[in-house]
């Protein structure tokens, strides 16, 4: 009876470690910029990045890294899509002064966007 539950109890928590460990997963995504943008008011280069988001429900937090540095650290309203987004893509936003503010990533192979700013109307797409 002892050694039935001390089974049961460690197949659980294996299912909750591993349970959590692919959700985490799930939660990552590529950034290509091809242009200089801004983010929560910061310029960030061209180049490649890494996405990682953290929470449940519509609300995330977004880290954007170069390698293993922070680039940015900022609040997302994760919309869901109709279908797959068939490549990693992001949009922008022109702003008066020529800079181009990041409005929403769509990471590839995921049915998720996840958005910055909803003020989308002249939202430009990159990538």
């Amino acid at each position: 009876m002892k050694m039935s539950r001390i089974s049961t109890l460690l197949f659980g928590s294996a299912l909750l470690f591993s349970s959590a460990a692919l959700a985490g997963g799930n939660n990552r995504g590529k950034l290509e910029l091809t242009d200089k943008v801004v983010v929560d008011g910061q310029s960030i280069a061209p180049g490649d990045y890494r996405v990682e988001w953290d929470g449940s429900g519509p609300a995330v937090q977004v880290r954007i890294l170069q390698g293993k540095e922070t680039v940015a650290t900022l609040s997302a309203h994760v919309t869901e899509q109709a279908s797959q987004n068939p490549q990693d893509a992001y949009s922008t936003l022109s702003e008066p002064d020529g800079s181009r503010e990041l409005t929403a990533i769509y990471p590839g192979g995921k049915r998720v966007a996840l958005e910055f700013n909803h003020a989308a109307a002249g939202a430009q797409s990159g990538n």
